[in-house]
Order: structure tokens, then C-alpha cells, then sequence
């Protein structure tokens, strides 16, 4: 007889026999797993040479890029499509570089506009320089 409070007795566990692998399946399946790690690694020293030039490639650019200054600026759509065509068409590799040259061309262009802006600033550091010396003149 059972009584409320006792718990009912387990039932005997059957084994499932569909989740164990017999030992030509163990086998198999360990030489398939030797397989893909032996693929692996022998994928591991072409990686590791493709990190090291990618590396090299990047190291060469920024020494070669010394005097050169990163710049972040906003285009219009239609300039960022422009720039888009030079770099498809080969003409440059890189949307910044094509922005670059443009830039540069443009300042090249616009010589006259600059040649006054230089005359500007000098003539607005030497009112300056006349403003701290008056300044400095009646300084007790």
C-alpha cells in the first residue's frame, strides 16, 4: 500500500539505444573530426601570411602617408557619386584619394584667392602685434 506522502517508486530507464554511437560510427565519426581539424590547420600558415602582407601593406601606407593629414568633411550626394565614378573607373583607388586630388586642384585653381587671404592674415597679425604693443605701452 502507498501512502499520499510517500513518492512514487521510479520506473526502470530503458536505454535509448538511437543516441549512442556504436564503435564503427565512433570511429568514423572521430576520423571525420581528425579530418576537419587537420584541414584546418593546414589553412593556418596561408592565413597567417596573408595577415602578415595585409600587415606590411598597412605599415607601408601609413609610413608613406607622413605628410599627409586626415580629414573628415560632408559632400553633397551627387559629389559623393562623382567621386564614386573615379574610383570605378580606376582613375583612383579610393574615394578619399579621388577627394584628395580634387581638393589639391581646386586650391591650385583658386591661386589668386589665396595669394589675397595671405596678404589678409598678415596684415591682420600686424594689427595685432600694433595692438599689444599699445597695450603693452601703457601697462603700469
Amino acid at each position: 500500500m502507498s501512502s499520499p506522502h510517500q513518492s512514487p517508486e521510479p520506473e526502470p530507464t530503458e536505454t535509448v539505444d538511437d543516441l549512442m554511437l556504436h564503435e564503427e560510427e565512433a570511429e568514423s565519426s572521430a576520423e571525420r573530426t581528425k579530418s576537419s581539424v587537420r584541414e584546418l590547420a593546414s589553412r593556418i600558415p596561408e592565413s597567417l601570411s596573408a595577415i602578415g602582407r595585409d600587415i606590411s601593406r598597412t605599415i607601408e601606407r601609413a609610413i608613406s602617408a607622413k605628410d599627409d593629414y586626415m580629414l573628415a568633411v560632408k559632400v553633397s550626394a551627387d559629389a559623393q557619386h562623382k567621386l564614386g565614378q573615379l574610383v570605378q573607373a580606376g582613375v583612383f583607388g579610393t574615394r578619399a584619394e579621388a577627394a584628395a586630388f580634387l581638393i589639391d586642384e581646386g586650391i591650385k585653381t583658386q591661386g589668386p584667392l589665396f595669394e589675397r587671404v595671405e596678404q589678409k592674415l598678415a596684415e591682420i597679425e600686424r594689427l595685432r602685434a600694433e595692438l599689444r604693443g599699445m597695450v603693452g605701452d601703457h601697462k603700469v
